[in-house]
């Protein structure tokens, strides 16, 4: 592997989105295709289509330097009180339109943000008000995502009693020093402290969560992140590659003429790679492009094959995505105009897109890409497209690449491909989308 340096990256070489999560890009959703998420709101229920919801929680004890969500710090329990009404007052409102009203959730996910950030009292409360609106005894998966330094034993005990099923614990380095430069709020000691609690819960599935790449990061330091995150022994671990979106410190300081120590491309797929050799060594198997779970486990991720696979999902909390009935739309994506909305009994809708069939194919294509295979006869009965004939010369290209195999009617990523599949997506982009900002 090569050594890690301190380089000066343009803003075109290194800034902007990488990590697809939907298409078409969410720059060309809009107001004007509003009125279709109003009717997708008000259709009958698809007893066919799962659903699930979305719980977003702003608050964090910082902002990482990396960070691109809508998140708040500085905040007082005032404030959190008044947005997890506003939370609540969103679910009841659209548990009560006809495209909702009594179809039973798949999943529930909680995300931030840090949802381990508000009080045991209060996200009991909410949790008791959510679930009078829109009840998830039979959902199969309730995700609850944490910052070690949130979590004490009696909040922990409180997400265990209101039914989470897997805790993701976003450790992203085990290394204080690149914990510090990235603008982490936790260290490795808050780590380390929050361990026996959680294990003491016995939740159904325990993931932990890297980065590989993170600013600083050396052929040291990741390594001992990977050796100690084997020593965790989660049930999952889940690899992201360090990227820098627009609105960050550091894409910030890059645009402005600035220095990081940031690592290229390259590297980072290498300690990707790294981390996946150490994890299948040690009794894991890939199940995405990001996530390894232990094999012979239970431990799976609804909430992702779900999405990935069209489901339809509420997203709640401001800024929140939501994707029911083939439309796209997503909520007012500052904090006063969403909370305003709610308080006045208006759902706080800001932009939509309704997608046509074959860009709903394109969605499912590009995002069941990032399992690593694609069956496309699945495709085939689900939109009636062959997609192999569709799109036969981004797949032909990615062949020569050494990107993916196609045979037997079956694609299949090769490890070169699975390591750098967010950058092939685009490829399948319709000619309207490429070279559109993502967001």
């Amino acid at each position: 592997m090569a050594d890690q340096a301190t380089i000066t990256q343009t803003p075109e070489a290194e800034i902007g989105s990488v990590f697809v999560s939907n298409y078409p890009p969410y720059s060309a959703w809009n107001s004007e295709h509003l009125k279709h998420a109003r009717a997708a709101l008000l259709a009958p229920a698809d007893p066919g289509r799962n659903l699930g919801l979305y719980l977003h929680i702003p608050f964090c004890r910082k902002r990482c330097k990396f960070c691109y969500f809508k998140v708040y710090t500085d905040i007082d329990s005032a404030r959190i009180r008044r947005y997890l009404g506003a939370l609540e007052r969103e679910v009841a409102l659209l548990a009560a339109c006809p495209a909702v009203s009594g179809r039973p959730l798949e999943f529930v996910y909680f995300g931030g943000g840090t949802p381990s950030f508000i009080s045991a009292r209060d996200l009991q409360a909410l949790v008791a008000s959510v679930r009078a609106s829109l009840p998830w005894d039979g959902a199969r998966e309730i995700t609850f995502e944490c910052e070690p330094g949130t979590l004490t034993q009696p909040k922990l005990e409180a997400i265990r009693r209101i039914g989470v099923t897997r805790l993701s614990l976003g450790v992203e380095s085990f290394d204080d020093g690149i914990l510090k430069e990235n603008g982490r709020a936790h260290l490795s000691a808050e780590i380390d402290r929050v361990l026996p609690w959680i294990r003491a819960q016995r939740f159904d599935q325990l993931n932990i969560d890297l980065i590989a790449g993170m600013v600083g990061e050396t052929d040291d330091t990741w390594t001992h992140s990977v050796r100690r995150t084997l020593e965790t022994a989660p049930d999952s671990v889940t690899i992201y590659q360090m990227e820098l979106p627009y609105n960050t410190r550091y894409s910030d300081a890059l645009a402005h003429g600035g220095s990081l120590a940031l690592s290229t491309w390259d590297q980072r797929r290498a300690w990707h790679e790294q981390g996946i050799e150490a994890l299948l060594a040690s009794g894991y198997e890939i199940s995405s492009a990001y996530t390894m779970v232990r094999k012979g486990s239970a431990a799976g991720f609804v909430y992702r094959d779900a999405v990935w696979h069209g489901s339809d999902m509420l997203g709640t909390g401001v800024a929140s995505f939501s994707h029911l009935g083939g439309v796209h739309f997503q909520n007012e994506s500052d904090l006063g105009p969403w909370q305003d909305r709610l308080e006045a009994g208006d759902l706080p809708l800001a932009r939509a897109l309704k997608t046509t069939p074959e860009e709903r194919c394109v969605r499912e294509m590009i995002l069941r890409l990032k399992m690593g295979y694609l069956d496309p006869q699945a495709f085939q009965t689900k939109f009636g497209i062959d997609i192999l004939a569709r799109h036969a010369g981004a797949f032909a290209r990615l062949e020569s690449e050494g990107m993916l195999r196609v045979e037997a009617g079956r694609v299949v990523l090769t490890r070169a491909g699975l390591l750098r599949v967010d950058h092939l997506l685009p490829r399948f982009y319709a000619d309207e989308y490429r070279g559109a900002r993502y967001t």
